[in-house]
């Protein structure tokens, strides 16, 4: 059907139209025993036009619902392709975890056999170093236990000397050196005394406060001295050292000069008329003189005399 141009035509009312046309010439007409009026003639159309509008009007909601579940569709599809690049990228930092707790695992492995190692080794070295000291507490104890036996026969010469007249021997409480007899008062019952109560004192029993004169007898005095004190005590014992009038000139009792000195540092300082000398249990012999006011009273002293012959 052709369209003339220039004119405006209800495509609605032209499709019903025809629709209508084509059913009128189309159709049979029945002979009803009553004829139809012109209104019922119009009904009919218009209730086929509504039929099919009511169609359209569908097809355009089914399309409009198809368009929206495509849409939806190409969403889901769209999360599930991000999602399943999500689960790759998680696998992948899952890989690399593994690889790293792996490497991590055989850290620690090298670790704890290092450890292992090095507690063998210290426990190795802790044994090594405990036998070292022991060794070297057996070293110092024999180096004691040497000295103390040279000590010991020492004195056993000094006490138990042999001459061609006999034994010689010394009083109860006096002991024997280098062949000669020493008091050393270290009881309390002795007391403290001056240098001239001391001296009265030796020369009552026999003799004189001691002559210190050499490197042995100063060696052998303190040595008796260190193994009979307490190493804390401070404890001075007078001998027959004193200053005489010439000052800086020392002499012995029996008259002799002394020529070697064991003072300690800083002494002689010849203060306050200290003008007699007391020894002291010193480690150093060399340093073990003192000098000491005469009158004095915190001192002990040292007595010195001759032997006595026995056939």
């Amino acid at each position: 059907m052709e369209r003339t141009p220039g004119c405006n035509v209800d495509s609605t009312y032209g499709f019903n139209k025809l629709i209508g046309e084509e059913d009128m010439h189309d159709e049979v007409q029945p002979n009803y025993p009553f004829p139809f009026s012109d209104e019922g003639m119009q009904q009919a159309p218009r209730s086929s036009m509504t039929r099919h509008r009511l169609a359209a009007v569908s097809l355009v909601l089914l399309a409009v619902v198809l368009l929206m579940v495509d849409i939806g569709l190409g969403i889901h599809y769209n999360d599930l392709k991000d999602t399943h690049l999500t689960l790759e990228d998680t696998e992948l930092i899952n890989h690399e975890l593994t690889a790293l707790q792996d490497t991590y695992k055989t850290a620690v492995d090298s670790m704890n056999d290092y450890m292992k190692k090095r507690d063998s080794e210290t426990s190795r070295q802790k044994q090594t170093n405990w036998e070292w000291e022991h060794q070297t507490k057996r070293s110092t104890d024999y180096k004691k236990a040497l000295a103390k036996m040279t000590e010991d026969i020492a004195s056993l010469r000094y006490q138990l000397p042999m001459t061609r007249d006999g034994c010689i021997q010394c009083p109860p409480g006096w002991i024997l050196r280098n062949s000669m007899c020493y008091y050393f008062p270290f009881s309390n019952i002795d007391g403290m005394k001056s240098w001239p109560k001391a001296r009265e004192f030796c020369q009552t029993h026999g003799g004189d406060l001691a002559i210190i004169d050499s490197k042995d007898k100063e060696n052998a005095t303190v040595t008796h001295l260190l193994r009979k004190l307490d190493p804390e005590a401070i404890q001075g014992f007078w001998i027959g050292l004193k200053n005489t009038e010439v000052k800086g000139i020392w002499k012995w009792l029996n008259g002799k000069t002394m020529v070697e000195g064991y003072w300690m540092d800083g002494e002689p300082n010849n203060i306050d008329r200290e003008v007699c000398v007391g020894v002291y249990a010193k480690e150093n012999f060399f340093m073990a003189w003192s000098d000491v006011r005469c009158d004095a009273r915190g001192m002990k002293w040292i007595c010195e005399k001759a032997p006595t012959n026995v056939s």
